[in-house]
């Protein structure tokens, strides 16, 4: 069986841009399995996002925007005092990850996806863990059946201890690895890690990498 680690962030924009190529690459190759790693690209930021920060932020998401072809808008940063803390939305994918069955990564990713969706397409504010919850239930319900997930029991594993120090330990997985750029996605390989993508990789070479290790 193929198994990958993806390292990433659902705050970072070249990692909602490489989600169709991400899912290309797991189409060409079904029953692999897939383990997701959150990275932590501004996790616990306290700095209110100033207006230069903001506009060179846009300036990414457009060059993001035009390799991709995905939606994008700016409602999501525009409201008064954001801050641009990816930690809670790190955090939602922890709780997703915690309470969906070991088996069912797909439903995870698609959480993932969802607040993606979400911050950049929809403009949400995804540090509001209110809004997360309810992007995530509404995601989970979708992809493991309705009324499976309530927003409340979401909330409150979310707030819990358990889950704020297993997302901390995702960043300092993902540090431990010396991983410094998301999206990451890292193949194992003969009790070895190898790296297939170290940023933005379109879906003909993920394959192809995917291949020469397999077969080396």
């Amino acid at each position: 069986m193929t198994h990958l680690i993806y390292v990433a962030d659902p705050m970072c924009s070249w990692c909602y841009g490489f989600g169709p190529e991400l899912q290309a690459l797991l189409d060409a190759v079904p029953g692999s399995r897939l383990d997701l790693v959150l990275g932590g690209l501004r996790a616990y930021n306290q700095q209110v996002l100033d207006e230069s920060t903001r506009t060179t932020i846009l300036s990414h998401w457009k060059h993001v925007e035009e390799r991709s072809g995905l939606p994008f808008g700016s409602d999501a940063m525009s409201q008064p005092g954001f801050i641009y803390d990816t930690e809670p939305a790190c955090r939602a994918v922890v709780a997703a990850r915690t309470l969906v069955d070991e088996a069912s990564s797909d439903a995870v990713l698609k959480v993932f996806h969802a607040i993606q969706h979400g911050f950049y397409a929809e403009g949400k504010d995804v540090t509001d863990i209110g809004v997360l919850s309810e992007i995530a239930v509404t995601a989970l319900n979708a992809a493991e059946g309705a009324d499976s997930y309530d927003a409340i029991s979401f909330h409150e594993t979310m707030l819990s201890p358990m889950t704020m120090a297993d997302a901390r330990q995702d960043f300092e997985q993902s540090q431990r690895w010396g991983i410094r750029g998301f999206p990451a996605l890292l193949l194992v390989h003969q009790d070895a890690l190898h790296m297939i993508a170290s940023g933005y990789t379109t879906r003909d070479d993920l394959i192809a990498t995917l291949k020469q290790l397999q077969q080396a």
